[in-house]
């Protein structure tokens, strides 16, 4: 994920929770990337820590120029301090204003794309009666979008979970031909659209252990996954599977397709994790701007200690600037 070439418009970062490790990686993001890749924060500058040059922006432009001598910030007052690693309800409506924020200035096209710091679901629906399972279904509200795809990228792996945020007993009955159909589509789209690949290479996981292994372990690769997955395998698409997921991460196996379908959450998220801890970005594709994310948590236990490691946030900060710079080109 290359930084390469400065935008006409800065990248917005919401704060995200202010009781985690967000105000310290972003800091040391800036520190990095500050003469490449102008960004600017939208949060409470209380929150960051002392001694951080900040510059305070009435309009996302300032940033442009201001992000090479200081962090520029949009400010927003919170309610409550931050006291490191102790999520504090009160500032989850500001947190969510951050977001909402964000999202705003993005559709409006006053900044090329939007990157979010990692959120404390907890303190969101203590504080702000936040209805939503995590970021990405949050976003896909405000852009008013019933169907957007979460993507976890690093330059070892893509990866694509097909349901999310919902408990493994619940897997097979809301994962449909429909629902895997539209997860396909998207995928393919964002493939070509935001990273550039012309004829997107998917490989799609099977649901049970082996595929199903000819049924023995599963009826649903039999039922209607095999028949979707030819289906769709066209001109414009090679689509393969479904493959065993146990066999589907090793270096030889992803040297042949550009991202894979998974069917839940950790069949996905855990060979990322595990390839790629510190550089993972999660990305949403579906919505009708471009938005990456670190692709960690809060980590309450090591925030203030000035451990964090900023840089799954540097990356999801590049390639944001490298999709909206690949879109510009398109435009």
């Amino acid at each position: 994920m290359i930084c390469s070439g400065l935008l006409p418009r800065p990248i917005a970062l919401s704060c995200g929770e202010p009781a985690g490790i967000g105000p310290e990686i972003t800091v040391k993001a800036w520190q990095l990337l500050k003469k490449s890749c102008p960004f600017f924060w939208i949060g409470d500058p209380r929150h960051l820590p002392d001694d951080t040059p900040v510059a305070l922006i009435k309009t996302p432009n300032e940033a442009m120029d201001l992000c090479a001598q200081a962090l520029p910030v949009l400010p927003l007052q919170f309610a409550g301090s931050a006291t490191k690693g102790e999520a504090d309800p009160k500032n989850a409506p500001g947190v969510v204003q951050s977001i909402e924020r964000g999202v705003e200035l993005v559709q409006s096209g006053a900044v090329s794309a939007l990157c979010t710091a990692p959120i404390h679901k907890k303190a969101l629906i203590d504080g702000a009666q936040f209805a939503f399972p995590g970021h990405t279904e949050f976003l896909a509200h405000l852009a008013g979008r019933s169907r957007v795809v979460m993507m976890l990228a690093s330059p070892a792996l893509r990866v694509v979970p097909a349901t999310i945020h919902i408990a493994l007993s619940a897997v097979p009955r809301t994962l449909t031909p429909e629902l895997l159909r539209e997860v396909i589509a998207i995928t393919a789209q964002g493939l070509q659209t935001q990273f550039g690949i012309a004829h997107p290479r998917i490989a799609v996981a099977g649901l049970n252990p082996h595929a199903g292994e000819g049924g023995a372990m599963g009826q649903e690769e039999l039922a209607w996954i095999n028949d979707l997955v030819s289906e769709l395998n066209t001109d414009q698409l090679t689509l393969t599977g479904p493959h065993p997921a146990d066999t589907l991460f090793h270096a030889r196996a992803r040297a042949h397709y550009d991202a894979a379908i998974c069917m839940y959450h950790d069949q996905a998220l855990i060979p990322i994790k595990t390839l790629d801890f510190d550089r993972g970005v999660n990305v949403t594709l579906g919505l009708p701007f471009i938005r990456t994310s670190p692709d960690h948590g809060t980590a309450f236990d090591i925030a203030g200690t000035g451990q964090a490691n900023p840089s799954s946030l540097i990356e999801a900060l590049k390639l944001a600037q490298s999709m909206a710079q690949r879109s510009t080109q398109q435009g």
